[in-house]
């Protein structure tokens, strides 16, 4: 699933409508559930994808699982459009009576959502299931937030680095293994074929960009007793900016063209062939499949600084939680199990792609998929982003995007576009508390 594209229609009418992830959300304290009943029926809202058939095949045989040991209890799932999804479930935060017991969610939305006191917190019990000691770090990361558990991982997505084979064939190119052979192998695309970009990059591309950051040794932000901080311009940060955006010009990607593209626009810029590299995702596959360049491109990590290095990138994707008003505590958790199970995350990944979040599942899934294995071995080393209701307003607010298209357009240096970036970041994570 392409969580990552699909989250961008609600943040830009966010964004248009002048109003943060976080603001002025109703306060739902006093929702929680007084009962637990044994009986009666569960209703669960996923999300609704674009090919829906094989997800619902998967999800009604985690049903049918549940109802094997539950058979007086009912099981009513909704899929919900990805467009109307924030509004749909702030709106079942605020209506208990009409809440659903689960739902499906993205995992940067987490910290938001528990803020708002939707999510119940599950600590004791996840890490109580036999399976769950097998979820990897960084998707226990993205449930979490200080020290408490709020879901259970339901798979995870991660960009690597596609490059197309007839390219570097024809031009006598090796896959890159540092940043630095990145950027040389790029600028010799370019120059020896002009129609081309060397790697597509975009100046919105937020994700695309993270890798260089953090193979540099820089971070989002620092926390400290449950507070974060940004540091978007320590040096090391800056360093890897300045390694993402010396990637615009006539060598690579003219920032004319490239400074408004964001991560969609670069992966169609590779699918239709007018692109020798880009970074994209696992759950890009089935478009680039289904693309002109079928069957002239592969995978690998994208690297990091020194050979044999991967570039950290951002662990997306989604996870079940138990919705705090839920009168059916113990048969919803029951129910998380079985749609967040290794059976379950096996069959997803075999029906529609997505990318198991335990680490043998994976292992498992890397040997069944060839082309999973470069993103099996990225999410070894991937990162996720703070786990604060700030980074809603930041992601929304578009705030290094801004920055990196401040820096490209050469409007600003970096130290005074990273410096700006940190400012606004901090305000967020303040105002979001």
């Amino acid at each position: 699933m392409n969580v990552f594209a699909r989250i961008a229609a609600p943040v830009a009418a966010l964004v248009a409508a002048g109003l943060t992830a976080t603001a002025c959300a109703p306060s739902t304290s006093d929702n929680e559930a007084k009962k637990d009943d044994k009986s009666g029926t569960l209703r669960v809202w996923l999300f609704q994808e674009v090919d829906n058939d094989p997800k619902k095949k998967v999800v009604d045989q985690a049903v049918a699982d549940f109802r094997g040991k539950h058979k007086d209890v009912d099981v009513d799932v909704t899929y919900i459009p990805i467009n109307t999804r924030a509004e749909k479930i702030k709106a079942a935060f605020n209506d208990p009576k009409s809440a659903p017991d689960l739902i499906e969610y993205g995992n940067t939305d987490t910290a938001g959502y528990v803020q708002d006191g939707g999510l119940a917190d599950i600590s004791e019990e996840f890490a109580s299931w036999p399976q769950s000691k097998d979820t990897d770090a960084t998707a226990k990361e993205s449930v979490t937030v200080k020290g408490k558990t709020y879901g259970s991982p339901l798979f995870v997505g991660v960009r690597a680095l596609y490059y197309r084979t007839d390219v570097f064939k024809d031009l006598g190119l090796k896959p890159p293994t540092t940043q630095e052979e990145l950027v040389n192998t790029a600028e010799k695309i370019r120059a020896e074929r002009g129609d081309l970009y060397g790697l597509a990059v975009g100046g919105a591309y937020t994700y695309g960009a993270m890798p260089f950051l953090w193979a540099n040794g820089g971070e989002l932000a620092t926390e400290k007793d449950g507070a974060y901080r940004s540091t978007i311009d320590s040096a090391q940060s800056q360093a890897g900016i300045k390694a993402y955006t010396a990637l615009f010009g006539d060598q690579n990607c003219p920032a004319n063209k490239c400074a408004e593209m964001g991560g969609n626009d670069t992966v169609e810029a590779f699918a239709s062939g007018k692109a020798g590299m880009a970074i994209a995702g696992n759950f890009n596959l089935p478009a680039i499949e289904a693309s002109k360049v079928k069957g002239k491109y592969a995978v690998v990590p994208l690297p990091g600084k020194k050979t044999g290095e991967i570039a950290p990138a951002f662990a997306g994707g989604n996870n079940i939680g138990l919705l705090k008003s839920s009168s059916h505590r113990t048969l919803g958790l029951d129910l998380m199990q079985s749609l967040t199970s290794k059976k379950t995350q096996g069959a997803l990944f075999d029906a529609m792609g997505f990318l198991p979040t335990y680490t043998d599942v994976r292992k498992e899934a890397a040997a069944r998929q060839p082309l999973a294995e470069p993103f099996v071995k990225t999410l070894d080393v991937a990162k996720f982003v703070p786990a604060s209701p700030g980074w809603a307003a930041i992601d929304a607010g578009l705030v290094l995007p801004t920055m990196f298209q401040q820096i490209v357009s050469g409007r600003k240096d970096v130290d005074a576009a990273a410096g700006e970036a940190r400012k606004k970041m901090d305000a967020a994570f303040t105002e979001a508390g």
